[in-house]
């Protein structure tokens, strides 16, 4: 019986990654996104919030109800424990919604977007190719600073919270370099690498 293809897409902020990963969809992916799923479990009333309240108290919690995400970031910057605390809470979750999303497939290849699988032995082994989207960090930092209430250096900072490229690029069974590409040719190289992952009987 032939298994339906589960991609791992991960890569730097400001790799690029979200746009192959609309790429694939077009090319008739069905997309998993951990990073909508988590926004989704921390948004107001979201499945996360009463465990997150437990676990940081209600500092952690917005005024609209939701985590107030900028306070959980800096937290998690300076603390590890309170990184380790918070991924505590949210992953589990995460990995459970993105199953539950995963069986609505129907036969379609499954490309689970993962900013942190690098980082994740769970998920390497719960995909069958594993794709990073790569550049120089450089042009990361110049990328993100451009989107509205970023600065470089706060840019910086969360690059190199990330797992390095070396570090993504040793869990992968494919790179897209995304730097110095255009659309038009961004789009090529995930064609070619969908026409030769797709057809894979696994």
């Amino acid at each position: 019986m032939t298994t339906a293809l589960t991609i791992g897409l991960t890569g730097g902020i400001g790799s690029g990654k979200s746009t192959v990963a609309l790429r694939l969809v077009a090319l008739g992916a069905h997309l998993v996104d951990t990073d909508a799923i988590a926004r989704a479990l921390t948004a107001p009333g979201g499945g996360a919030i009463p465990a997150l309240r437990a676990t940081f108290g209600d500092d952690a919690i917005a005024a609209d109800g939701a985590l107030d995400r900028e306070r959980m970031r800096r937290l998690a910057f300076a603390d590890p424990a309170a990184k380790r605390r918070l991924e505590a809470v949210l992953h589990p979750m995460i990995g459970a919604e993105a199953e539950r999303q995963a069986t609505l497939a129907d036969g379609r290849p499954v490309v689970f977007d993962v900013p942190l699988l690098a980082e994740s032995t769970r998920w390497r082994a719960r995909v069958h190719r594993v794709l990073v989207v790569d550049c120089r960090e450089a042009t990361q930092i110049e990328r993100v600073a451009r989107r509205p209430g970023w600065s470089a250096e706060a840019a910086r900072r969360v690059v190199e919270q990330q797992a390095t490229r070396a570090e993504r690029r040793a869990v992968a069974d494919a790179v897209i370099f995304n730097d110095g590409l255009d659309l038009d040719a961004l789009h090529a190289e995930v064609d070619t690498l969908w026409a030769r992952w797709r057809p894979a009987a696994l």
